[in-house]
């Protein structure tokens, strides 16, 4: 799988002379007009000669801002940075209140879809808050603010034996964005969601006062702030829960070519009363499947497996790497432990087949394999005419559903979309009763219910509109209880999204904490009926 669907190595080469003659046009006139072409048409050459360029320069400048210019050179410390938020929301009061505020963070620079255009109407609030300023052994518990990024928290905690309960692979993934948005990972059907690991929360809230909510302080507050996407209050810190970390996972690849057995196997693993640490499901077909499960290691065990650096710049795309078990049968290898976290990384999970088809040939691996994508430049350089194609034919969407529903909804998901690979993760939804979140089980429970997260990326096989299509998908996952990630655009009317998600407790603190008016609503920050 892994070279058969590429470009040849040849063809590689002669995109790259392609773009140097499309370089030479730019220098001739009608910059605008050839720029946009040029980018829309040629998406990949551009991404070669032009953003990994400006990726380096990126990485550099947010090193500096995050490691020296802030913290090492700078004299403010975290309270300082949090007076900071509050004077702009104090003025902001004193000024009438007339706008709601938002964070001043551009649409680009966010993991989501979603563009961030209707921004301009609402108050902006600069939020510079990178740093993770404390680590607590004792207490088992790292302090970060809300901008530190899954990339730092890595590079921070496992030089230190120390990991998240929860880590999400992607490494520009945000502890903001993953506490107020969503966050999952293959350890979550142990501990939930990342918001479940979240130990405390400090807010500033509208009137400019700094909360703390925990689940012995403001518990309501705590309670609702998940998913909440900034409308009851700024993040800006949250203590969450680490655990001992070893050098190595020892990962199984466990390859099925029947779906009902895959799922039988997948949902016995994570429901285990002593589960695996980890737990990952690929479905590449709607009967191919590889489950990987694993554990920490101390050191690899030659006699069971090899080492596997798959973060190594020449090695291939993890998704691709997997699917070569299902022809080679039930393996083991041992994967250095940041490699495993950050697997799918350089190939967004699998959007860089579409964005660069010769992204996981040989060739570029050995010449540009070292360079980890930024979304965020993707975005900064996305043309109206490419984002129009992302958002109406292809499909980025993570629907979570009770395990009860888990092959129905891939049935669903095969009949109507026919989008492969899958991602699947299974994961707790905790019953918080009385004070319950945006997310509740879909039957009564007295702890939790076991959903798994289906993860759908790329252009579906059969004909697709978002607009059309989307909705229909919505409405399923509604009828299943289920949830929809709100990284992702979505079409429900705002009756449907308060039917998909429990408002109750969250409406409570939006008159509580005199977030009406201030912050703008959940439905409206994140809904594709309104222009982004």
């Amino acid at each position: 799988m892994e070279e058969s669907s590429l470009l040849s190595g040849w063809t590689f080469v002669l995109a790259i002379v392609a773009g140097v003659v499309a370089l030479v046009v730019l220098a001739r006139g009608k910059l605008n007009e050839v720029v946009t072409d040029f980018i829309t048409d040629y998406r990949a050459i551009f991404i070669i000669i032009f953003l990994i360029p400006m990726n380096i320069v990126y990485d550099l400048v947010m090193k500096l801002r995050t490691d020296y210019l802030l913290y090492k050179f700078s004299r403010n410390k975290h309270e300082d940075r949090v007076k900071f938020i509050q004077e702009q929301v104090l003025k902001w009061k004193k000024s009438g209140s007339k706008k709601p505020m938002v964070t001043a963070r551009p649409g680009w620079h966010t993991m989501s879809q979603k563009g961030a255009d209707w921004k301009e109407d609402c108050s902006k609030i600069k939020i510079d808050m990178y740093s993770i300023y404390e680590v607590n052994p004792e207490k088992r518990t790292v302090k970060c603010e809300p901008l530190v990024t899954m990339g730092q928290v890595t590079h921070k905690l496992i030089p230190k034996g120390w990991t998240l309960a929860i880590t999400p692979e992607l490494d520009d993934l945000t502890v903001g964005g993953l506490l107020m948005g969503f966050g999952v990972e293959t350890t979550s059907h142990k501990y939930g969601l990342f918001q479940d690991i979240c130990e405390s929360f400090e807010v500033v809230m509208a009137d400019g006062s700094v909360v703390t909510a925990s689940a012995t302080q403001n518990v309501d507050l705590f309670r609702a702030l998940p998913w909440s996407h900034g409308t009851l209050g700024f993040l800006v810190s949250a203590e969450l829960k680490i655990v001992p970390a070893k050098p190595y996972i020892e990962l199984t690849y466990n390859p099925f070519s029947n779906k009902a057995e895959a799922l039988k196997f997948f949902e016995s693993v994570t429901c285990s009363k002593n589960p695996p640490e980890f737990v990952e499901g690929l479905a590449y077909s709607d009967q191919e499947y590889v489950v990987m499960t694993g554990e920490f290691a101390d050191k690899p065990n030659s006699s069971k497996g090899a080492v596997n650096a798959i973060g190594t710049w020449y090695k291939p795309w993890f998704f691709t790497h997997a699917a070569t078990f299902l022809k080679k049968g039930k393996t083991v290898e041992y994967i250095p432990l940041r490699d495993y976290y950050h697997r799918h990384t350089k190939s967004l999970f699998w959007e860089m087949e579409h964005i660069i088809p010769f992204g996981n040939n040989i060739i570029f691996r050995v010449l540009f394999g070292w360079w980890n994508p930024r979304v965020s430049l993707m975005k900064l350089t996305e043309t109206e005419s490419l984002h129009k194609k992302f958002t109406t034919l292809f499909v980025f969407q993570d629907m979570l559903v009770p395990m009860s529903k888990l092959s129905d909804t891939l049935s669903f998901f095969d009949k109507n979309y026919q989008i492969y690979p899958v991602w699947l993760c299974a994961h707790k939804v905790f019953n918080t009763k009385p004070l319950q979140g945006f997310l509740k089980p879909s039957k009564e429970v007295s702890d939790w219910e076991m959903f798994v997260d289906v993860g759908a990326y790329g252009p579906p096989k059969k004909a697709y509109n978002n607009l059309v299509d989307m909705p229909k998908m919505e409405r399923y996952v509604i009828d299943q209880k289920g949830f929809q990630a709100l990284y992702a655009i979505t079409y429900m009317s705002r009756e449907e999204f308060r039917t998909m998600f429990n408002h109750e407790l969250y409406d409570q603190m939006r008159k509580k904490y005199n977030a009406l008016g201030a912050f703008p609503e959940v439905y409206d920050k994140v809904s594709g009926k309104r222009k982004h």
